[in-house]
């Protein structure tokens, strides 16, 4: 009987102290947790459009093909540096998680086919290729920038948008969180308000380069509104909103919105009109008819 007693209370102190070293490394984990690095994902992501093209062996290219596996789309050029830079990493990727991964690489602004497979081959991309038609450019929003990558879910929907070169641990960290693998990274998910795409912009709470600092709820309601409602002349087709998601750097849709803000936004040298409280007068003037003392 000693002897059961013994291990029964071994056994509780046991568990006691493996409670108490979990209380201490609680903090220590959740502070470890707070500092993993973060992916984002679209809440609620669109489905991604669809193409059919014909890859440089002239086989069928489209997206139908691809489902059920998460699809790197990208957006480049031959003659494009950080496109070409970030090739190698990309045959890796696709490599290492062949049927559960597909890369498509879409050629812009280049119908160079010799050049194009010179660079297939000079690289050995074992993912398919194609020219992208115009159609398809402007589905995916217009390629403002190259590289630019779409990141499709297994759904068939886009999740996220890359523009520019990117580490390539962050794709593959995407790529594993979207196929359930494990991943030292925090998920968080976003509202698309025209990052993803432009026919979003409308969402928007804020646009590059437009300063809405000064303006009430209201006000920058009805400066939004009327940036969505607007074009802009600079010949891209987008409204305001969209030309300064879409570019940045557009001189014509930073000054035409700076002028909408000026004229719905309040001077700021206009002071309200300064209202005297009503004095009694100290000698007021008798009527003509009033009587004499």
């Amino acid at each position: 009987m000693k002897p059961l007693l013994e291990a029964i209370l071994r056994s509780r102190l046991t568990r006691i102290a493996i409670f108490a070293l979990l209380l201490v490394l609680l903090p220590f984990a959740l502070d470890g947790f707070a500092q993993m690095p973060v992916i984002r994902f679209v809440r609620d992501p669109d489905v991604a459009p669809a193409f059919q093209l014909k890859d440089l062996d002239g086989k069928d290219l489209n997206l139908e093909s691809s489902k059920g596996r998460v699809v790197l789309l990208n957006f480049w050029a031959t003659w494009c540096g950080p496109c070409r830079e970030e090739i190698p990493g990309l045959i890796a990727l696709q490599d290492r998680y062949k049927e559960r991964l597909q890369i498509i690489g879409l050629v812009v602004d280049d119908d160079d086919e010799k050049a194009i497979r010179s660079v297939m081959e000079t690289e050995g991309i074992n993912y398919p290729v194609a020219l992208s038609d115009g159609q398809t450019r402007y589905n995916y929003g217009g390629i403002a920038a190259l590289p630019t990558v779409f990141l499709i879910n297994t759904e068939g929907r886009v999740v996220q948008k890359h523009v520019g070169l990117y580490n390539l641990s962050l794709y593959e960290t995407e790529v594993r969180a979207l196929l359930g693998l494990p991943i030292a990274a925090k998920v968080e998910t976003f509202v698309d308000e025209g990052d993803i795409f432009l026919k979003h912009a409308d969402r928007a709470k804020m646009l590059p380069g437009v300063d809405m600092t000064n303006l009430t709820q209201e006000q920058r309601e009805a400066v939004l509104h009327q940036f969505n409602a607007e074009s802009c002349d600079c010949g891209c087709k987008f409204t305001l909103a969209q030309c300064r998601i879409y570019d940045p750097a557009c001189q014509i849709s930073q000054k035409r919105t700076a002028e909408i803000v000026k004229r719905i936004s309040p001077k700021a040298d206009e002071k309200p009109p300064l209202i005297l409280a009503p004095q009694p007068d100290s000698n007021p003037t008798a009527p003509a008819d009033a009587p004499k003392p």
